[in-house]
């Protein structure tokens, strides 16, 4: 198994910040980050094939207008951000 996380760290609240800039609304998280972060290693992925080429803005850039677009009907759902156990 190859993880294929990006080499920079991503902050859920942060993404969520810059999604909220995008739909021109605040993002709204509740609670505070754990002190014990969930972290992906990607070394093996960067070196089997390279770093990505698409940075995270222009992945949010794309998320944003497939949120605006197909997507729209899952709003309503529960996004569960907040699960560390595994059970949805």
């Amino acid at each position: 198994m190859v993880n294929l996380a990006g080499p920079e760290l991503l902050s859920v609240r942060r993404l969520a910040e810059e999604l909220g800039k995008l739909f021109g609304r605040p993002a709204f998280c509740t609670g505070a980050e754990s002190p014990d972060a969930l972290l992906s290693n990607g070394q093996l992925g960067h070196r089997l094939f390279g770093y990505p080429r698409v940075p995270v803005g222009q992945l949010l850039l794309w998320i944003a207008d497939w949120l605006r677009g197909a997507a729209a009907r899952c709003w309503a759902s529960r996004l569960t951000f907040e699960v560390r156990d595994g059970k949805f």
